[in-house]
C-alpha cells in the first residue's frame, strides 16, 4: 500500500490526528475529545440552538502500519496480519479506560508505531449523551431535535464486524475493534434500561441465572463479603443502591418494581468483581442481555441455572457441565448459523469442575457422582415435554443429558462476540422419568441446593481470576481475519 493510499484512509477516518506513544496519553486525549463533544451537545440543547454534526463527533483511535512494518501474529489478540490503516470510533473512553489500556499497550510494544487519536466523522447522537433529552419535550422541542441534532442511525449500527460479514476493502480503513462507538452506545443505554444499573457498575466476571432465589443468595453473600473488608468494596443493586457496609444501606431488598433483567454487582476497585444478572426464562432474554453485555468486553460469562435432566442415573440437585449444545433456540440463527460449532473453552471447563470439587467437598474420584459432563439441548419451547413424541429421536440422537432454555444461546453469543463462556446447570426435574417440576418438590430442592450451586459459580470466577485473565482469551474464539482489539 502506498503512502497516498494511507493519507486517503486517514482522511476518511477523521481529522486532527495526533500521535501517542503511551496508552494513557492516548486515552487522556480520547477523553478530552469526547468530553468536548458532549459539552457542545449539552450547551446547544439547553440553548435550543441545534448543533452541527461536525461539531460533536466521536473521537477516533487509529493505528497506521506502513508497508515494510514487520508483521508477526501474536496470540491471542493484538494480531495484525497486513500493513494498513486501522481505526475505530470510541465512546465513553473514561468508562473503558482499563480495557483500552489493555488493547493499546501491546500494539505499541509489538509494532513500534504510535497510535493516532483524532476526531472522527461520525456525529454523537444527542440521546446517547443526554438520556433525558427525549423526555418531556414539547412539539417545538421535538422538531428542533429532529432537525438540528444527530439522532441514532440504525443504518450504521449493526454487528457486521462481529459477525465476520465485513470483507477487506483497500479503499476504507480496517476495523480496530469489534464494535463502533454508536453500536456501543446503543447497548450501554439498553443495559441501563434492562438491568436498572448504570454501565459503570458492571464487573468483568458475569454470572447469568434464571431464578430469583439465586439473587437472594447472592445478595447475602455479597453483603458478607463487603462487611469482611477483603477484595470487594461495594455491592450495587438495581436503582443504584450502593452497599459499602452495615451503615450504608438497609438490609432488605430494594423497594419498588424491578427492571426486566435486574443486575447485582459485587465490586472490586479494579473492576474484576462479579456481576449476577437474573435474565429470567427463555432464549430471547438470553440473547438480548448478552448482545449488550458484549460491548463491555467482559473476561467471562457463565450460565448457572436449572435444567431438566434426561438420564435415569441423574438425581435432582445433580450438576450438568455442558461441553456441547443442541441449538434448538433459533434466536441466533440469522447471526450465527447452527452449522457453526460452539466449542467448550477448556480453561472454563476445568475451573468449573475444580470449583465443584472445592464447594461440594467431594474428592476428584467421587465428583462424577454429583456432576455429569455432556450435551445440553436449549429450546425455545417452555412446554417442550408436550412434544416429546416429536423430539424423542432428536434428543436421543444428540446424546443430550439436559434441556434448558438459555445455555446454548449464551454460549453461542459468547463464541460470536469472543467472550469466554461456560455452563453449569442444576437438575430441577426429570420429566422423561415422571419427576415433574412440582411446587413442593421444587421448594425442597431449592432449599438444599441453590446456595451450593451459586457458590460453585462464584468459586469458578475466583479461580479464573487467580489463574490470570490472559489465559481465558483463547485463540479458538478468533477468526483468521480479526480486528486487533479483543
Amino acid at each position: 500500500m502506498t503512502q497516498p493510499d494511507m493519507l486517503a484512509l486517514r482522511a476518511a477516518a477523521g481529522t486532527d490526528f495526533e500521535a501517542f506513544t503511551t496508552a494513557d496519553a492516548a486515552i487522556d486525549r480520547l477523553c478530552a475529545l469526547y468530553d468536548e463533544s458532549a459539552q457542545r451537545l449539552h450547551a446547544a440543547f439547553r440553548a435550543r440552538q441545534g448543533c452541527p454534526p461536525e461539531e460533536a463527533t466521536y473521537p477516533c483511535l487509529a493505528l497506521e502500519l506502513p508497508p515494510g512494518t514487520p508483521i508477526q501474529g501474536r496470540p491471542p489478540f493484538d494480531v495484525i496480519l497486513d500493513p494498513g490503516f486501522y481505526s475505530t470510533t470510541i465512546t465513553r473512553p473514561a468508562l473503558f479506560r482499563e480495557y483500552l489500556r489493555e488493547q493499546i499497550e501491546p500494539l505499541l510494544h509489538h509494532y513500534g508505531q504510535p497510535v493516532l487519536v483524532g476526531r472522527s466523522r461520525h456525529p454523537i447522537p444527542l440521546p446517547y449523551v443526554m438520556e433525558d433529552a427525549v423526555t418531556g419535550l414539547t412539539e417545538a422541542d421535538l422538531r428542533l431535535l429532529q432537525e438540528q441534532f444527530a439522532l441514532p442511525n440504525l443504518h450504521a449500527t449493526d454487528d457486521s464486524i462481529a459477525n465476520c460479514e465485513l470483507l477487506p476493502d483497500a479503499t476504507t480503513p480496517r476495523p480496530l475493534a469489534l464494535f463502533t462507538a454508536e453500536r456501543t452506545d446503543y447497548s450501554l443505554a439498553r443495559l441501563h434500561h434492562y438491568t436498572g444499573t448504570t454501565p459503570r457498575s458492571f464487573q468483568r466476571f458475569i454470572l447469568l441465572t434464571n431464578y430469583q432465589r439465586y439473587v437472594d443468595t447472592f445478595r447475602d453473600y455479597a453483603r458478607a463479603q463487603v462487611d469482611a473488608g477483603g477484595d470487594y468494596n461495594a455491592f450495587i443493586e438495581p436503582g443504584e443502591q450502593i452497599y459499602t457496609g452495615p451503615d450504608s444501606a438497609p438490609a432488605d431488598a430494594p423497594s419498588g418494581s424491578l427492571p426486566q433483567m435486574p443486575a447485582y454487582h459485587l465490586c472490586r476497585p479494579d473492576g474484576d468483581g462479579i456481576t449476577l444478572i437474573n435474565i429470567g426464562v427463555g432464549p430471547a432474554n438470553a440473547k438480548t442481555m448478552t448482545d449488550h453485555l458484549a460491548v463491555l468486553r467482559p473476561h467471562c460469562w457463565l450460565m448457572v441455572g436449572h435444567c431438566a435432566g434426561l438420564r435415569r442415573s441423574q438425581m435432582l440437585g445433580d450438576y450438568v457441565l455442558a461441553h456441547g449444545y443442541v441449538r434448538d433456540d433459533h434466536v441466533l440463527d440469522a447471526d450465527l448459523p447452527t452449522w457453526v460449532p460452539v466449542p467448550p473453552i477448556a480453561e472454563v471447563q476445568v475451573a468449573m469442575q475444580e470449583a465443584t470439587s472445592l464447594v461440594t467437598g467431594l474428592p476428584e474420584s467421587a465428583i462424577k457422582t454429583r456432576l455429569r459432563t455432556g450435551t445440553v439441548m436449549t429450546t425455545d419451547n417452555r412446554d417442550w415435554e408436550l412434544r416429546l413424541a416429536h423430539l424423542f429421536t432428536q434428543i436421543n440422537m444428540s446424546r443430550a443429558i439436559a434441556v434448558d432454555m438459555e445455555s446454548a444461546t449464551i454460549a453461542a453469543n459468547g463464541f460470536r462476540f469472543r467472550v469466554p463462556y461456560g455452563t453449569l446447570l442444576c437438575v430441577s426435574d426429570k420429566p422423561l422419568h415422571g419427576e415433574l417440576k412440582l411446587r413442593g418438590m421444587a421448594n425442597a430442592f431449592y432449599r438444599e441446593r441453590v446456595s451450593q450451586h451459586l457458590m460453585v459459580g462464584i468459586e469458578t470466577m475466583h479461580l479464573l481470576r487467580q489463574q490470570g485473565v490472559t489465559r481465558l482469551h483463547s485463540r479458538k474464539l478468533r477468526g483468521f481475519d480479526e480486528p486487533p482489539f479483543r
